[in-house]
Order: structure tokens, then sequence, then C-alpha cells
């Protein structure tokens, strides 16, 4: 079986969908997929209108059925879809009747293995159950988290003879290997349709299919632990802070010299109004590339000067933050050092050593502890628990890559609320 390239329009809105689609399939486009989301969203008249627009593409319905499968493949079946998914996890006799349905109509079957714990022993029952293809597929949520497709595919493809398609962050980079090892539906969504140029981005996803040779792309590339640092350097605090459900952000913390990208891992600092003793020991306590969090409880005397800034870049930290005052604000321009504080004052305090280093703490209203990670740019600063980075990394990537695609489509003519369907999309009161 010839290679495919399945894009999937995980969209909401019909227009926008339909434009992109038209791009992809200038890229060499195989197959359009009308994601879960756009079909919620817009109902069986997306595939309608998929299949005037493109009358010679194979459209794929992700209906995600789990009941009444044969009803919803006539649905599908009868609006022009050609291949209709269902849910792996539905019970056999649901299966069983899509199938019949599907033979009726004249469509293909394809199973989404998603949440199936025994991938294998699944796909066997799938396959005698006669199905025409099957999907590994590793959810949005789970990509978000650092899992990909590839181990399931490695023990699946010789174990059914059911072609396998592949769905889970793919791009450029990772394409080559699934079909290297048996993929024959490769399923791109975000790599393309968040793409600036997604006729570019599509030509470049289907050579690397097509040669079966990794690509190096910046688009949509996901991060693991080890390159977290790379990856909050990408984004913007608006980026983190949306994907936070808009949580995280500092409260009354702002730049003291803006245009700095501050990112780094944090050593908190306890401390009181104008006792500077701690923050000042907690310089020679910080490793290389680590943001201090100082809380000062809001006050109003300074604990950060001139000389604890040159003492800090010296040891090559990220930056510092504090939830109180710092001042010497004209020497603070001429070094050219990441501080994010409350306020700005002349007076300063005395070394009185109360406080503690390391210990968790509050800091702009938000909780901060030790390895937290924390990134200030001129919109403020966000903290990003440790145990989540991975996944706030990911999602914040996924916010850019969505913006980035918003903003192409808005200098092509549109505009925020054209784009975005804003009417239609408010929330229905009464």
């Amino acid at each position: 079986m010839k290679p495919i390239l399945q894009v999937a329009l995980d969209l909401l809105n019909a227009e926008r969908a339909i434009g992109i689609a038209k791009e992809a399939i200038n890229g060499g486009a195989d197959w359009l997929e009308a994601g879960t989301p756009l079909i919620k969203s817009e109902g069986m008249d997306i595939i309608r209108q998929l299949r005037e627009q493109f009358p010679e593409i194979t459209i794929v319905a992700d209906m995600k059925t789990m009941d009444t499968g044969a009803l919803e493949t006539e649905m599908a079946a009868k609006a022009g879809a050609d291949v209709i998914c269902l849910l792996a996890a539905s019970d056999d006799s649901t299966i069983l009747d899509a199938v019949k349905s599907a033979r009726k109509y004249g469509v293909k079957i394809m199973m989404d293995l998603i949440g199936v714990p025994e991938t294998v022993k699944r796909a066997k029952e799938l396959e005698k159950l006669g199905v025409d293809y099957l999907c590994i597929h590793v959810g949005i949520d789970e990509q978000m988290h650092g899992k990909n497709p590839y181990s399931i595919l490695t023990s699946l493809v010789k174990q059914t003879n059911v072609p396998i398609a592949v769905a889970g962050g793919l791009n450029s980079e990772t394409v080559a290997s699934m079909i290297r090892i048996g993929a024959c539906i490769i399923i791109v969504g975000g790599a393309i349709t968040k793409a600036k140029n997604v006729t570019e981005a599509t030509k470049i996803i289907k050579k690397a299919i097509i040669q079966k040779k990794l690509i190096k792309t910046d688009l949509f590339k996901k991060y693991d632990t080890t390159q977290l640092y790379e990856a909050f350097m990408l984004v913007s605090t608006p980026n983190i802070s949306d994907a936070m459900h808009r949580q995280g952000a500092l409260q009354g913390i702002r730049p003291i010299i803006t245009g700095f990208h501050m990112v780094g891992r944090a050593l908190t600092v306890n401390t009181i109004d104008g006792d500077w003793a701690k923050p000042i020991e907690a310089i020679d306590k910080a490793g290389k590339g680590w943001v201090l969090v100082i809380d000062v409880k809001k006050g109003k005397t300074a604990v950060w000067g001139e000389l604890a800034t040159w003492s800090a870049k010296l040891k090559n930290l990220a930056g510092v933050v504090i939830d109180g005052a710092v001042r010497d604000y004209d020497d603070l321009i001429k070094i050219r050092f990441p501080i994010f504080s409350r306020y700005i004052v002349p007076n300063a305090g005395e070394p009185k050593g109360f406080g503690e280093i390391g210990a968790e703490i509050i800091c702009g209203s938000q909780t901060v502890r030790t390895g937290d990670w924390i990134i200030g740019d001129d919109s403020g600063v966000v903290v990003v628990p440790q145990e989540i980075a991975q996944e706030i990394a990911n999602r914040a990537l996924d916010v850019k890559e969505g913006e980035n695609r918003i903003r192409e489509e808005i200098k092509s003519g549109g505009s925020l609320g054209s784009v975005l369907k804003l009417k239609k999309w408010e929330k229905k009161i009464g």
C-alpha cells in the first residue's frame, strides 16, 4: 500500500477548515479528515462541504463512535465520507453493525485504538470483525506529557494484516520512522493546520514520507524534560498562562527593565520587609541559570539594589523576582539584568538575617517552590510547577502555534472576530 498523508482538521469552524484543507491539498495531502471537534461543531454538514469542495479526495469522518455503529456510519456515508472512524473500545456488536453498514454504503471502517490498554490483543479481535484500518492514536493530552506512538506501532505492526494508520503529534522529523516501521497512513494535524504556511508544511511532511527521511523543522516540535529550558525560551508568559488555563501569573510583579525573556529554575527566599540578608546569601547558594524568587510580603523597603545585581549577574543567575521593593533604579538600567519586582523605592533596610532559603513561599499570590520553573518577560512573570513543566511547555507551544496560524489568516484579510467566528461561540444565556 502506497503511504498516505491524512491531514486532520481538528478545528471548530467550517470556513477555516476548508481554507486550510485547500492549502493542504496544494501541498500534496492525500486524505482529508473532518476531526471530531469539527464534526461536533458543524455536524454532518462539514462532511458535505468537504465532499463538495474536494470531490476526488478521500474524506475521513472521525466520528469516534462508541454506540449506534450502523446509524452513525450511515450518517457519515450519506454525507459523503469514504472512511468512518469508530473507537476500538466499543462493544463488538457496535463494530459489527458498523461494518455491515459500511459494506452496504461502500465505505471503509477505521478503528481508533486510543485508550485501549491491550493494543495487540484488541487489534487481532478487530481484524476478525472485518474492519478495514487500524489507527494507533496518541491523543493530544497524552502528547503533552511526552507520549508518542512509536512503541505501540513497533509492537503491533507484525501482529496484523490490517493496514495501520498512526496519529499523535507527528511532523517531518517523525513521520519517516513510522513509515519505516510499517505504518501505511500518516495522520498529521497541528504540524500542518497550525503552520504559518500550510502548503509548505504539507510539502515538507509529504517529502519526508516519500523519501523515508527525517527533515529538520521547527514545526510544532514536542519537548521532553531535558529540553524544557529550550521550550520555555520559545514561548511568552501569555502563552504559558493560556496553557495553564489562565493560571500561574504572579500578581503585581512587573519588569524593572523591559526587553528580557527570563527562564530558569526557582531558588526561593523568605524574608521580612527591609531585611536583605537572606536574599544576598541566596546568590551564593543559587546555581548557574537559576532565578531567585524572594517573598518580602509586599514590603516597601528595598531588599535588593545595584550591588546585589552585580553579584547575581557575575554569578550567572538568570534573574530575580521580588514580591517587595528594589532600589538604585538608574544603576539597574545600566547593568541590564532581569529583575521583576512590585515596587521601586530609594530606601533600603538592614541585614538582620530573618527568614529562610529553599522553603515554599507565596510570591505575587502564587505558591512557588524551589525547582519550579520561572518565566518572565515584558508581560510579567509566571510560575510553572516542576511536576507539570513538560506538559505545560508543550501546551504553551501548542498555544503559540495556534496563534501563529490565526495571525496569518488575519494578515490575509480577515479580522480576529471573523477568523474565530466570535459571535457564534459566545456563551448563550437564557
